[in-house]
This record gives structure tokens, C-alpha cells and sequence, in this order.
């Protein structure tokens, strides 16, 4: 499918920059009336994870041929969880136009940390496989998958390891703000323009791994967190080691979406914005997406990072509603 470049995403003047429109609906954005039914489930390996259910209030006719509405699935971005103003505002629009909708916690994410040495990371498919399977068993016959940055990764990973051997429930899927090639997007983040947001990831990790020391004491070193510095520092010292890879580099190698995108069976978009202060070029694989008959690419030149605020349209952000017009349109 051709990629595309134009974009009727217009940001408000007051945010000129992809600094200013990656940071304002993160710090300022407020999103009411979602309410949330917690579900913790049991992993396969003695951990657990919370999902966060919100159903909408929508009625199909009762009756013998009653059947359950769509589900939307969103996945989060790093360090981030199911309140972030980019899943709950997803959420608010898509139950109000009759999805039922499950915002799950990676490990660690929900306000607990996990029971296992692992955390979570860009390509653990088990963990959303583990989720699906859950949807699956309560009836769910319509699903969609929205992922946002280390989310979207995970997201297609899962789509491009699964191939034509997916779920048929599984209809569509779009992710936003996607780290597509993991290595590339992690030096972007050693760059001066961006240590605010790398401090920020840092130090929300760092206190993950001196919390999990205190349960594994002989198997986490925390002499390392004084040289972590970088992401990449952090995945070489901790992600790489906690969850089997040789490195950074072998973890970002083996898990970014880029190697598997081409094997997705079913329509996905993805929408990353030009002028993203967290993706590198090589996040914007322009001419393989070209030759790619189920992805679509969408390059917006604006929008930030896990951003597109826009003025007007109720407080929708322009991501929701490129979503909702994606799942929705025959």
C-alpha cells in the first residue's frame, strides 16, 4: 500500500514544535468519565497483570440473537500505564461510540510490582497473547488492537509473529508513535534534545529495579543503575539481562517491529508523526510499507509524540479520531 504523507492534522499556533505537542496533552490534557472494572489475571509463569475493563453503555436489541459488542485492546507506551490521557481518552471515545474496551497494565505498570525477576518490554508478545486469551474467553468474537510507541511495537510484533495464523477475531489494528527500529530510536534519545524525556524514563526505571532487588537480591545488581545514563545503558544492564537477550543491541535487534511488519494478515495502520522527538528515520520505513499489502504508513508532519492535540472537536484528539475512523470504515 502507498504511504502517506498528507495529513488534515493541524496543531494549535501556541504548539509550534514536536517538543510542545509531545508534552502539552501529557501534562495538561485531562480526560473525565472513564470508569474502570479491574481484572487481575494469573500469567502462565506465577506473575499476574491487571487489565482495565470500561464497557459501554451501548445496548445491542436482547434477544436470543444477542451478541457481544466490539472490543477494543490498547496496549501503553514506556513507563506509562491504563491512566495516561492517550489510553483513557482512546477509551472515552470508542465507548461512546459502542466499543467495549480493555486497557491493559504491562508488569510492573498497574501501581505493583510484578511477583517474577522479568519486567516488561518492547517485544513481550506473551504477555498481550495472554490478554487475548482472556478476551477470547469471555466472548469476544470482534477485536481490535491500538498500541502506543513501545505499545505499538509490541503490538506489531505480535500481529507480524502470529501472520496468517492470528486470531480470525482479530479484525484490525493501528499504532501510534511507533519505535519501529529499536536500536536507531534509542541513540535518537542520547541527543541532547531529548534528555528530558530519557531522565524522566531513567529514573521511573531505576526505581523498579531497586524495588525488585529487594525480592531478588542475588540476581540483580544494582551497582550498575550509577551507570546508567542513557536508555540504552539501562537496556544493556537490565532489559537485556532480566529477559535472556546478550545486550542492548540483541534485544533491540530481536524485537523491533520493523523485522516482522511484513508478514501482518491483517489491515493495520501506523501513524507516526515527522516531526516525533522520540522515533529516528529508520522509523519511518517509507518504501517497505510501499510493497506491503495489509500496512498502511502515515507520516503526518505534525503531531509530537503520543500527541496530536488539537483545538475544538470536544478535547478529541486527532489520534482518536483517525483511530475510530480506521476500525470503524469498510
Amino acid at each position: 500500500m502507498p504511504f502517506i504523507r498528507q495529513s488534515d492534522y493541524q496543531p494549535p499556533r501556541w504548539l509550534p514544535n514536536g517538543h510542545l505537542q509531545t508534552i502539552y496533552p501529557s501534562v495538561f490534557r485531562k480526560v473525565e468519565g472513564v470508569v474502570y472494572e479491574r481484572e487481575r489475571i494469573d500469567t502462565n509463569d506465577g506473575d499476574f497483570l491487571d487489565l482495565d475493563w470500561s464497557f459501554s453503555k451501548y445496548d445491542f436489541p436482547k434477544g436470543p440473537g444477542k451478541k457481544k459488542l466490539p472490543l477494543v485492546v490498547l496496549s501503553h507506551g514506556l513507563e506509562g500505564d491504563t491512566t495516561r490521557q492517550y489510553i483513557i481518552g482512546m477509551v472515552k471515545l470508542f465507548n461512546s461510540n459502542g466499543f467495549d474496551c480493555l486497557a491493559w497494565n504491562f508488569r510492573s505498570c498497574s501501581g505493583e510490582i510484578n511477583k517474577t525477576l522479568r519486567f516488561y518490554h518492547s517485544g513481550a508478545t506473551d504477555d498481550l497473547q495472554t490478554v487475548l486469551n482472556v478476551a477470547l474467553s469471555k466472548g469476544y468474537e470482534e477485536i481490535y488492537l491500538i498500541g502506543f510507541s513501545l505499545g505499538g511495537n509490541l503490538t506489531l510484533k505480535y500481529l507480524g509473529e502470529s501472520g496468517e495464523n492470528l486470531y480470525p477475531e482479530i479484525k484490525k489494528a493501528i499504532a501510534f508513535s511507533v519505535p519501529l527500529h529499536l536500536s536507531s530510536g534509542s541513540s535518537k534519545m542520547e541527543g541532547w534534545e531529548d534528555w528530558i524525556y530519557t531522565t524522566r524514563f531513567n529514573r521511573s526505571l531505576k526505581k523498579k529495579i531497586l524495588e525488585k532487588a529487594r525480592y531478588y537480591p542475588d540476581q540483580i545488581n544494582t551497582s550498575n543503575l550509577s551507570k546508567v545514563k542513557t536508555l540504552r545503558d539501562f537496556d544493556n544492564y537490565y532489559t537485556s539481562q532480566l529477559h535472556g537477550f546478550k545486550d542492548a543491541e540483541d534485544y533491540y535487534a530481536k524485537n523491533s517491529s520493523i523485522n516482522f511488519i511484513e508478514n501482518i494478515s491483517v489491515p493495520t495502520l501506523i501513524v507516526n508523526a515527522q516531526n516525533d522527538p522520540f522515533l529516528s528515520k529508520k522509523c519511518y520505513p517509507f518504501e517497505l510499507t510501499e510493497r506491503l499489502e495489509n500496512v498502511h504508513f502515515f507520516a503526518p508532519e505534525e503531531g509530537g509524540h503520543c500527541g496530536f492535540y488539537q483545538s475544538g472537536y470536544n478535547g478529541v484528539l486527532w489520534s482518536e479520531m483517525k483511530a475510530l475512523e480506521w476500525i470503524t470504515r469498510s
